[in-house]
C-alpha cells in the first residue's frame, strides 16, 4: 500500500517541527503501536479540576517513554532515518516528543510533587491532599497544554497508521 506523505507542524516546548513524513511501512507499523499507547493513556484525555490523581497522569506520561523505547528498539534504526536526507522520521518525532515535550514537563514537575507529596498527613488521603496543593491548577494547566501536543502527534501517528484519529484538539 502507497503510504502518502504528512504534512508535520508541532510547536513543542523548546523546538518547533515541519517539514513532511515520508512513512515507510516499519514507521507505519511503529506509529500505529505508539497511537494505541497515547490514546488509551491520560495523555489525550483533559484532567479537570477535582478529577483524576495527579501522580499518576505523571506516571502515565513517564511511561511514553518506555513505550517509545521499546517501538524504536524493535524497527530499528530504519525509522529513525530520512528516506530523502530532508523529511521528518518517525524517530525524529518520537524523540523530540520526549525529549522537547514530555522531558521538560515531567523534570519540572515529578520532583515538585514529591516534595509536597512527602508533606501528607497519613491520615488525608493522597487525593484530598493534591487537591489542597497551591500549584495543583498549575500543573493540571501544564497537563492540558501537553495533552493538546500529544493529540496534534497521535493524530500524525493516526494517519500514518492510515486510520481515523480519535481525538481531536479542543
Amino acid at each position: 500500500m502507497e503510504l502518502k506523505d504528512i504534512k508535520v507542524s508541532l510547536n513543542l516546548q523548546f523546538l518547533k517541527i515541519e517539514g513532511t513524513w515520508k512513512p515507510t511501512q516499519k514507521e507505519r507499523e511503529a506509529a500505529w503501536e505508539l497511537y494505541v499507547e497515547l490514546v488509551t493513556r491520560i495523555s489525550v484525555v483533559e484532567l479537570r479540576d477535582k478529577e483524576g490523581i495527579l501522580r499518576e497522569a505523571l506516571n502515565s506520561l513517564y511511561s511514553i517513554f518506555g513505550t517509545t523505547r521499546e517501538i524504536l528498539r524493535k524497527y530499528g534504526p530504519e525509522i529513525a532515518i530520512s528516506r530523502d536526507g530532508k523529511s521528518i522520521s518517525f524517530g525524529e518525532l518520537a524523540i523530540s516528543i520526549l525529549n522537547y515535550q514530555l522531558r521538560p514537563l515531567l523534570s519540572k514537575w515529578h520532583p515538585l510533587l514529591l516534595d509536597y507529596e512527602n508533606k501528607r498527613d497519613p491520615e488525608m488521603s493522597l487525593k484530598e491532599h493534591e487537591d489542597k496543593w497551591e500549584r495543583n491548577m498549575e500543573l493540571r494547566k501544564e497537563l492540558n497544554e501537553t495533552r493538546k501536543i500529544l493529540i496534534l502527534y497521535s493524530n500524525l501517528l493516526a494517519e500514518a497508521a492510515n486510520i481515523k484519529p480519535l481525538y481531536t484538539p479542543a
